[in-house]
């Protein structure tokens, strides 16, 4: 099916507030127009999407729409309904199957009830995205109750509404000048069958303040969990100079009157990185894993620690996001070897090298590198988890 997706955005909509209409204020950093035409645009199924507007808005809707693959906006009519036909009017030249008709002010429309409303489609003229009464539902006279209402096969209609574009189109003509509440009842009255799809209830309509923050709730609630479980790990790691003519120092060796003593290849750096990205993970520590007890680690290169606790990241689904190493020490300069020193961890990583901060400081003279007895390190490790709930 070819498939357009119509979304009205024509109205005023001020029992918001402010100085804009609703459509266009800001919601997570962006039009609350610009996240419905965002995910209608992006959908595999939705071949053009048009907006209908109030002819006031071009300026406030360009801004909205800017650097998105959407169809230029139509001027939409003083009522919702003469808005919907001169949109209607204006995809016949597009001849699509199906028509999805969308409210601009629900922004957190779903990819995924969009895919449904459009399966309803395949045996219906009509669909819509809809939510079953789940409350007790009184009628009143005046504040008191007059009676209970059977809430049995009552649903909220919600958009998008979808129809086959010719009939939908044919049922506009018809109904013009007519006050309709919603699409579905003009495709009731032109006597097409519409089915019901299950909708989510964050698929809201922002109609007033309180709505506007439920909205960036839900945003920030998805965009937490999109991006997972950020975790923060440090390490830091002394080692002091010794007999030798160089030194290793995040996995580069740089020649030096001394070396550095310890068990393994003394990597001050890459020992310090060692317990940052274990420590993302609760994992221990260096010592935990690789004992300078243990014969197996002497002389080691201090890389394989690092594999090791980038190893253990992964196993647990995540993945090393960034590093930061800063090596204190009067001397040897770390300047000249910096470039290399990131480009070896994300070798050993398999990062990016912008992902990559090696940098270095000093004690100006004081304490122990002041003296020149050693060289200290301290790292920070950034990793992505997948998110697991929990508080």
């Amino acid at each position: 099916m070819r498939a357009f997706a119509l979304i009205v955005a024509a109205g005023r909509g001020s029992r918001v507030g402010g100085d804009i209409p609703k459509q266009y204020l800001p919601l997570a950093g962006e039009a609350v127009l610009r996240h419905s035409l965002r995910t209608f645009a992006s959908h595999p199924a939705i071949t053009g999407t048009r907006a209908v507007i109030h002819g006031d808005d071009r300026v406030l809707y360009d801004a909205a729409a800017n650097g998105m693959n959407v169809l230029a906006p139509v001027t939409g009519g003083a009522l919702r309904q003469e808005s919907v036909l001169r949109g209607l009017e204006s995809l016949a030249e597009h001849a699509p199957d199906v028509v999805l008709i969308h409210d601009g002010a629900r922004p957190l429309i779903s990819a995924a009830t969009i895919g449904s409303v459009l399966d309803g489609l395949a045996t219906r003229p009509g669909a819509i995205a809809a939510i079953p009464v789940r409350d007790t539902l009184k009628r009143g006279a005046g504040d008191t109750i007059a009676a209970t209402v059977d809430r049995r096969d009552l649903w909220r209609a919600q958009t998008p509404q979808g129809f086959r574009f010719a009939d939908i189109l044919a049922a506009h003509r018809a109904a013009a000048g007519r006050e309709l509440t919603d699409d579905a009842q003009v495709a009731e009255q032109a006597g097409l069958p519409v089915t019901l799809v299950h909708d989510s209830e964050d698929n809201l309509k922002i109609t007033t303040p309180a709505d506007l923050m439920r909205a960036e709730g839900i945003l920030a609630a998805a965009t937490s969990q999109s991006l997972g479980d950020v975790r923060v790990g440090s390490g830091f790691d002394v080692h002091r100079f010794g007999p030798g003519d160089a030194v290793m120092l995040c996995g580069v060796r740089i020649p030096f009157h001394a070396g550095l003593e310890g068990h393994s290849d003394a990597d001050v750096g890459l020992h310090a990185l060692c317990d940052a990205l274990l420590a993302t993970v609760a994992a221990g520590d260096i010592g935990q894993h690789f004992s300078p007890s243990d014969a197996r680690w002497r002389h080691a290169d201090s890389s394989q620690f690092v594999a090791f606790a980038a190893s253990q990241v992964r196993e647990r689904g995540g993945i090393v996001a960034h590093v930061d190493i800063t090596v204190i020490c009067e001397a040897p300069k770390v300047a000249p070897h910096r470039a290399a020193m990131s480009a070896r961890i994300a070798e050993i990583l398999g990062i990016a090298g912008d992902r990559v901060s090696v940098k270095a400081t000093t004690t100006e003279r004081l304490g122990f590198t002041g003296r020149g007895e050693g060289i200290a390190a301290s790292a920070t490790a950034t990793v992505r988890l997948p998110w697991r709930g929990g508080r």
